[in-house]
């Protein structure tokens, strides 16, 4: 009985420590979402040529290569990206999108759209 009661406390334990870092694993975010203009071309912050056919997406400090699944608050439309660049550096923005990614979202004619974001 003993040493039952002591496996439930040592599980008990070992998912008490799982639990929080496996929910640190993702990072959400909110703010404004923008995106790069369909006639843009240039190089990203990462060394990559812009092609605006990809789900990538510019952010502050997100590691490159980070995929990031933007929802936007309104419609509910999600994609993921892939992070490739740095940016927005305007205020009250969290991330610039690419024209493939603002078309899948249908956000060409508002611009800006409020979105929910979570980083994997």
């Amino acid at each position: 009985m003993r040493l039952r009661l002591l496996f439930i406390v040592a599980l008990a334990a070992l998912y008490g420590a799982v639990v929080p870092a496996l929910a640190q694993g993702a990072r959400t975010f909110s703010g404004i979402a923008s995106y790069y203009d369909k006639d843009y071309s240039g190089k990203t912050a990462s060394g990559e040529r812009y092609d605006g056919n990809k789900f990538t997406a510019a952010h502050r400090t997100l590691p490159f290569g980070t995929r990031v699944t933007v929802t936007d608050k309104r419609t509910r439309r999600s994609v993921t990206v892939i992070v490739n660049d740095r940016g927005p550096f305007i205020k009250g923005r969290v991330i610039d999108l690419s024209y493939a990614a603002a078309k899948a979202l249908k956000m060409e004619r508002r611009g800006l759209i409020a979105v929910i974001a979570s980083a994997e």
